[in-house]
């Protein structure tokens, strides 16, 4: 049996001209080294199947019956993969000229490096921010007060999405964000699989976390470059997927952190989105023509509300699983 250097696992759900430009992309940009793509298709209605099977048919195409979420279906990749390095892409993006040549290169003289991510840029060629620190109570709660916007450039207020950071030098970073993930296969063997109880967000948190307690380093590496669009998926419910962010940002705390620290965090979030509900009521009255924008943001804070009060069935609390 060939042995594999790369294997590339790319899940999809209803984002097919987005997982079309991924997959020309990886044509494109292939090495010597041997590789499998592998793309999980979370039970798609918009003809992303019938894309992979007709443009793509080298392509290892896997099909499930319902959405199964992106971390069980990542786990489903890994599960058929068999490379030394295992890439994990979103749909929306596309890689550059070199990326992973120079990624490998990094990670062969780097053997303590568990976790890689390249510098991740959007369609205008701007920066975007794909790496963070874990969050703590006070650098939540500065986000509550919107601190690190106000004084992006001081550490104190921005170390959880570290605004203080151009995010243009190579760094060992805290979190890289899932959109992109080069892994080691032995580090993955040791830190083991996404966890499947976060169905779509929070699972970047939560394995970066294992892998530092793994003692496994995670560096940001600008020398490599993708392009990411961005909500490929979630622009199908914004704010049913902006709910699901915040239980799984929950969902996160509970896990790693204790009773007392969950509940203060949890008065912290239900503080972030009365602030939110306030300040752009008022912006909207202030500036009517940017209003539609502000009715989105205030639609999504209250549905957020609505869940950590309770006053729907999706209500968190620490002692559910």
């Amino acid at each position: 049996m060939t042995m594999i250097d790369l294997s590339i696992i790319i899940v999809s759900w209803n984002a097919r001209e987005f997982l079309s430009k991924c997959l020309w992309s990886l044509k494109t940009s292939m090495t010597d080294y041997y590789t499998e793509i592998i793309v999980v298709d979370n039970a798609s209605t918009d003809g992303s199947q019938e894309l992979v099977r007709d443009q793509f048919p080298r392509v290892n195409l896997i099909c499930n019956d319902t959405n199964l979420g992106f971390a069980k279906a990542i786990n489903i990749g890994v599960s058929h993969c068999r490379g030394k390095y295992v890439c994990l892409i979103n749909s929306d993006v596309e890689v550059l000229e070199d990326c992973f040549v120079r990624m490998i290169a990094y990670m062969e003289h780097h053997p303590e490096v568990g976790m890689l991510g390249p510098q991740i840029i959007d369609p205008n060629g701007n920066i975007q921010r794909s790496c963070m620190g874990f969050p703590t109570l006070w650098n939540t709660f500065c986000r509550a007060l919107a601190l690190d916007s106000l004084f992006p450039k001081v550490k104190l207020f921005g170390g959880y999405l570290m605004t203080y950071w151009e995010h243009n030098t190579m760094r060992n970073v805290d979190v890289i964000n899932g959109c992109f993930w080069m892994i080691k296969r032995e580090a993955l063997d040791q830190v083991g699989l996404l966890d499947e109880q976060f169905f779509i967000y929070a699972e970047d948190l939560d394995w970066c976390k294992r892998f530092t307690m793994a003692d496994w380093e995670i560096v940001y590496f600008p020398m490599a470059e993708a392009l990411h669009y961005g909500g490929a998926s979630s622009s199908n419910a914004p704010v049913r997927f902006y709910i699901e962010m915040q239980k799984a940002n929950l969902k996160f705390w509970r896990k790693h952190y204790g009773r007392f620290s969950y509940s203060v965090y949890y008065a912290i979030n239900v503080l972030h989105h009365s602030l939110r509900v306030l300040g752009y009521s008022i912006h909207s009255v202030l500036r009517p023509q940017k209003s539609k924008d502000g009715s989105y943001k205030i639609l999504r804070s209250i549905s957020s509300i609505k869940v950590l009060l309770g006053v729907n069935k999706d209500r968190l609390s620490y002692d559910q699983g």
